[in-house]
């Protein structure tokens, strides 16, 4: 009978210096001579990572009170505006935003500045109440002056991704970065075999309480991600061809490194941030050991024309050919960019291994696992009476 591991058994491995961490590429190496059951047997851990840009990332972050105090009602930092619907003087920088008059800074830059130490200036205004009679403030803070610095994201980590290309005679801007007219350039998103959402397609031991590698500390995932879907088409190897399921993450600002979370600005389209992710992934069993296997040949995704109107699919390719620098796309040779760094995301994975085997991080069961078969509705535009 297949041997089955517990996440206690494998901890106390871990505390012990006894357990045996590979990563996702080192174990997709090996298992080309060693089959499932060996895998399982011989390995404990697989770690996987990702470094891109996560649009759908922000931090909260607590001022602290004025004398006399103020209700902060609009709040920017650095000119970037700031939700401001939380309480007196908590809020929410998401990394997308940006003030009109200088779109290439935003959230993911003050972020990044604070991050690093910098100043930056904090201006905001309120009505004035008798519990909160300051009307107006302007300051300086940073990342010593104020309290709770909290990287929260609501999408991360995608599942796969699409490939973006474009077979109009326009260049255009989009957040796959610039894609040039008559198909001369195709991007793609996601590490392929490191990627963790794609060592774990099922996730049996990704959710609720995940402990992860988060910016360069330990962070949890909290939820599945915004616009979460596990009803997209897969390959014969289970993996999504396009972009599927999400997380949810977050994790204290005040420790993590701004090697990984990097402010971007996507010509013509606007900001985002670069957040570095690792997920240690448990060989609990034989079947986890076949998952965590894959490799990029069996990792397929969508080539969509980011040119045309609802985006047609032309091509389906693998992570091989990605790589290698060009695909073929309706006959025609296309060179291939990535939009996110393996370069990193190696790094990341190689750093959490080493956590693990010291004995630094340990493994959390999932206190609740994601929905299963869940899809996404689309926006409908339907006729709003007036006033």
């Amino acid at each position: 009978m297949p041997k089955i591991k517990t996440y206690e058994e494998i901890n106390q491995k871990l505390k012990q210096g006894k357990a045996v961490v590979l990563t996702a590429e080192d174990v997709a190496q090996m298992a080309q001579s060693a089959s499932p059951a060996e895998i399982a047997e011989k390995v404990d851990v697989v770690t996987t990572a990702t470094f891109g840009a996560m649009c759908s990332s922000g931090a909260i972050i607590n001022f602290g009170h004025t004398s006399p105090p103020i209700r902060m009602e609009k709040i920017r930092l650095n000119g970037v505006p700031c939700y401001e619907g939380l309480a007196a003087v908590d809020s929410y920088i998401g990394a997308t935003a940006c003030d009109p008059e200088n779109p290439a800074y935003g959230g993911a830059h003050v972020i990044q500045d604070l991050l690093e130490g910098k100043d930056v200036v904090l201006e905001a205004w309120g009505k004035g109440t008798d519990c909160y009679p300051r009307k107006h403030v302007r300051t300086r803070i940073n990342i010593d002056s104020i309290n709770e610095f909290t990287l929260f994201n609501p999408r991360n980590a995608y599942q796969n991704y699409n490939v973006a290309v474009n077979t109009t005679k326009k260049m255009i801007h989009t957040y796959m970065g610039t894609l040039l007219p008559n198909l001369r350039n195709a991007t793609y998103s996601t590490s392929g075999e490191l990627s963790p959402l794609l060592n774990d397609p099922d996730l049996r031991t990704i959710g609720l309480g995940t402990r992860i590698f988060l910016g360069g500390t330990q962070g949890f995932v909290v939820w599945n991600g915004t616009q979460f879907h596990t009803t997209r088409p897969k390959n014969e190897y289970g993996v999504p061809v396009t972009n599927a399921a999400t997380i949810a993450v977050i994790g204290n600002l005040k420790e993590m490194s701004p090697e990984y979370l990097q402010a971007v600005y996507y010509e013509k389209y606007g900001v985002s941030m670069f957040i570095g992710i690792g997920i240690p992934i448990p060989i609990l069993d034989e079947d986890m050991a076949r998952r965590v296997s894959i490799n990029n040949r069996q990792i397929e995704t969508s080539v969509l024309d980011y040119g045309t109107v609802g985006m047609p699919k032309l091509e389906q390719v693998n992570y091989e050919q990605l790589q290698s620098g060009f695909i073929k796309v309706k006959g025609k040779k296309v060179r291939t960019a990535p939009v996110s760094s393996l370069a990193k995301a190696r790094k990341i994975a190689g750093e959490l291994k080493e956590w693990l085997e010291k004995g630094q991080f340990e493994l959390s069961k999932p206190v609740q696992l994601f929905p299963q078969n869940t899809s996404l509705n689309s926006l409908k535009e339907t006729e709003v009476e007036h006033d």
